[in-house]
């Protein structure tokens, strides 16, 4: 390309984009132009009855948050203890079952002892995922209570 071509193709791009730019202005046609009024709102203080009533409000959510903050920390707790009880129960289960293995007289009695112990193993693990939703169901509901408790004292405060 020749920088006579270059220079006519700036140009040209120049004024369409100029051309573009105007054709969405409004058209002067000899009218007068007014400037959108600004509402704003004076510099009034909150009534004293506004301003305490908004101050309860966020003092009594405060308060419902921290109460179910500390609430939901000890149910988590709780969870966590059962956690680690289930950990514990489950590595001493497969520590005792690696010990009956290693004690295999033959092929057929490890496998037999192997297929017991994943019976066994099921059970449990069975049993305490039963116990944990159980104790997550009743977080939840623990949880949701406090919450409706809360925000029913906070309206009726209110009211």
């Amino acid at each position: 390309m020749s920088v006579m071509t270059q220079t006519t193709s700036a140009a040209n791009k120049a004024k369409t984009t100029k051309h573009a730019a105007s054709s969405f202005a409004m058209p002067a046609c000899g009218m007068p132009t007014f400037e959108m009024p600004k509402f704003g709102l004076p510099n009034t203080e909150m009534p004293a009855a506004f301003r305490e009533m908004a101050e309860k409000g966020v003092e009594q959510a405060i308060d419902l948050l921290e109460n179910t903050h500390e609430a939901a920390a000890k149910r988590a707790t709780d969870y966590n203890h059962k956690l680690i009880e289930i950990v514990r129960t489950n590595t001493c289960a497969a520590f005792d079952n690696l010990h009956e293995l290693l004690g295999a007289k033959s092929p057929s009695e490890f496998f037999e002892l192997s297929t017991a112990q994943m019976r066994k193993q099921f059970e449990i693990v069975s049993g305490q995922n039963n116990e944990l939703c159980a104790l997550t169901q009743e977080i939840a509901t623990e949880a949701a209570g406090a919450i409706k408790t809360g925000s029913s004292k906070a309206f009726n405060k209110a009211s």
